[in-house]
């Protein structure tokens, strides 16, 4: 993301996996001060509100393969809320 006024400027949120999304300093024109934006409770609204379980197989490997800790990671958890059944 970057200001208006500084636009060679960027701010870098790093996000993994296994973390929950960062919240964000989202820039308004000035007088007004940055605002936090939760991307965890957008992202998890959006998943919530827009079908996506309906169409994602959570029983299949996703398309673009993850690192081995990732995988397991995910794994576990798709075991944990019951997407795959468990060994």
């Amino acid at each position: 993301m970057n200001r208006a006024l500084r636009r060679h400027r960027f701010e870098i949120y790093p996000a993994w996996l296994q973390r929950r999304l960062p919240r964000i300093a989202v820039p308004l024109r000035a007088p007004d001060p940055d605002i936090a934006l939760d991307l965890q409770a957008v992202f998890a609204r959006c998943y919530d509100n827009g079908g996506y379980e309906d169409f994602i197989d959570y029983r299949r490997e996703p398309p673009v393969p993850l690192p081995p800790d990732d995988a397991a990671w995910a794994e576990a958890l798709l075991r944990k809320q019951g997407r795959r059944e468990s060994s």
